[in-house]
């Protein structure tokens, strides 16, 4: 991932810092009946085509069967790692229904042709996704000097073309990423109105999708007013609109009234990039995730793997491994409202409408190689009417359950538990459609008693910020580690009376001058190598020392 540039802008009394990201987005073929080549004017009175694949009707987004399509995936930076088209099919094994796909017109990186263009979309289709493909040289322009305008983007799909044709089931072209920063961005409207026409007149019959201005993030609600205006200039009707959701969306109601406004209006609207926190802010992705749930919505998540320039906490995967999800990819994949909760594949391949069978049961999980810290679990393996795609290993405790680690094999590394503690776990099989079977019996085990088990972590703690008696702190726990750490409690004590008042990424308890700190049920995995972060605000009067001991799971770490 490119990293974002800052821009700090004033709208409703609410000061914004927006930065530049990236996004992928989903490519599609089509034919229909267009305005004459040529005509730049308004489409409202053009004919409309019959739907051929993916297509907008009644504000919902629909197969060529009627089936209504809600988009659940992630995004994946093409552009910059074209080596890593296998990332696709792990997408596809955490239960993924959509990838959007980052591609570049040639004007600020390397060219994505159109035999790479269909190289893409054939592997989307083996691997049964939805493929969104964006150009994401239109970045922030008006203000990014080097960004390429939404016409420029129009003639790249027109150069591509012959990659996309007949595809319109399986494709989704978002015409170009983040089209407008904070300057000129009133040029929104009437640009992409023109692009989509152009892309008409060329012979395009796909679903389209556009970006919001001011960095993706609509903070001038631009696209919001003038949404209508652009779907009715469509000939088509077939155009969907995405908003990306990072710090100006840090609350639930100001997620809910920008989603609520595009449904009562009776238009299309997606969250086509969000993360779970970001330097121009933090946004709410719990309630991005429960909205979009709530009204049926689609989301595309940034970002599979990849990202630089400080922003690499938006990693869901550590390095392009598939089996080191970050706290993160826990949180999207695995969490309340997740992709693997909530995705069910198109039925174009078969999906729910055409794969509505769960897999049979697992196995009853048994129990080896037990230690005071953790355990191996195996079961017998789950069978299915098209294929079994992974396995979800969880925690029970009386009637609630707790996301331990998604695996792919029969069997799973459990580390990070408490010494002399009894656990309870049980595991899941999911499909490719993403139905999932009914949970196995479970198998309760006790951990050995403590004693020689060298903790395999290390912790930095920083003051972020602070003020007279307050302050913002943030904590980083990094498993050391060989194995994943499923489940921990970290420890530590204030040097001066500090106290914590409110924390995110965890549950604190504190006694006096100890503190401790169990998981949000998003990050309660930490892959090997990989990290958690908690940030919290707390008290302080005279001194604000940091603490230098910590413990994880009882074991000292390492302080850095």
């Amino acid at each position: 991932m490119r990293p974002r540039t800052a821009r700090t802008t004033t709208a409703g009394g609410v000061l914004l810092g927006l930065f530049l990201g990236l996004l992928l987005s989903l490519f599609g073929p089509g034919r229909a009946v267009h305005a004459a080549a040529g005509n730049t004017g308004d489409a409202e009175d053009a004919p409309r085509a019959a739907a051929t694949g993916l297509h907008v009707s009644d504000g919902r987004l629909l197969e060529a069967n009627g089936n209504d399509f809600v988009m659940r995936g992630v995004n994946h930076a093409h552009a910059w790692y074209a080596n890593e088209l296998d990332s696709l099919s792990h997408i596809k094994a955490k239960g993924a229904n959509t990838v959007r796909v980052v591609l570049s017109s040639g004007d600020q990186w390397t060219r994505n042709d159109a035999s790479d263009v269909a190289r893409v979309v054939s592997e989307c289709k083996a691997n049964r996704l939805i493929c969104v493909l964006e150009v994401h040289d239109t970045t922030g322009y008006g203000e990014q000097s080097a960004a390429v305008s939404l016409d420029r983007a129009a003639d790249y799909w027109i150069s591509v073309k012959s990659a996309l044709d007949g595809q319109e089931d399986y494709v989704i072209v978002n015409i170009g990423n983040e089209p407008f920063g904070n300057t000129g961005y009133e040029r929104w409207t009437a640009d992409t109105r023109a692009a989509v026409q152009k892309l008409r007149n060329a012979g395009f019959d796909h679903a389209l999708m556009v970006d919001a201005p001011n960095w993706g993030q609509d903070w001038s609600f631009t696209m919001r007013d003038n949404a209508a205006a652009v779907f009715a200039a469509d000939p088509d009707r077939n155009t969907l609109f995405s908003i990306h959701m990072y710090g100006v969306f840090d609350t639930a109601a100001e997620v809910q009234a920008y989603l609520n406004h595009f449904v009562d209006a009776g238009l299309p609207i997606l969250v086509g990039e969000f993360g779970h926190d970001h330097s121009d802010g933090n946004p709410d992705e719990d309630a991005i995730l429960a909205t979009t749930q709530r009204l049926g919505l689609g989301y595309l998540g940034w970002s599979w793997s990849g990202n630089g320039g400080g922003v690499e906490y938006l990693d869901m995967v550590n390095g392009f491994d598939p089996n080191s999800l970050t706290a993160w990819g826990q949180r999207i994949f695995n969490g309340a409202n997740g992709i693997a909760a909530t995705a069910e594949e198109a039925t174009v391949y078969g999906g729910s409408g055409g794969d509505d069978q769960a897999p049979t049961r697992p196995g009853t999980p048994t129990a080896s190689g037990v230690t005071s810290t953790g355990l191996t679990l195996s079961w017998s393996p789950s069978s299915d009417n098209v294929r079994v795609t992974g396995y979800d290993v969880v925690r029970v405790d009386g009637t609630s359950e707790t996301a331990v680690q998604t695996t792919t094999s029969t069997s799973a590394n459990i580390t990070g538990l408490a010494a002399n503690t009894a656990y309870t776990f049980a595991v899941y099989a999911r499909d490719a459609a993403g139905n999932r079977s009914e949970r196995s019996a479970t198998v309760t085990v006790t951990t050995r008693q403590g004693g020689g088990d060298p903790a395999t972590c290390s912790v930095t703690y920083k003051i972020v910020g602070q003020w007279q008696g307050g302050f913002q702190g943030e904590v980083t726990v990094r498993n050391t580690g060989t194995s994943p750490i499923s489940g921990w409690t970290l420890g530590w004590r204030f040097p001066d009376g500090q106290t914590i008042t409110h924390m995110w990424g965890g549950t604190p308890a504190q006694s006096g001058a100890a503190v401790t700190v169990r998981p949000a049920s998003y990050n309660a995995g930490i892959p090997a190598g990989g990290s958690v972060t908690l940030g919290f605000t707390g008290t302080w009067n005279g001194s604000n020392t940091s603490p230098d001991t910590f413990t994880l799971n009882g074991g000292t770490c390492t302080a850095s």
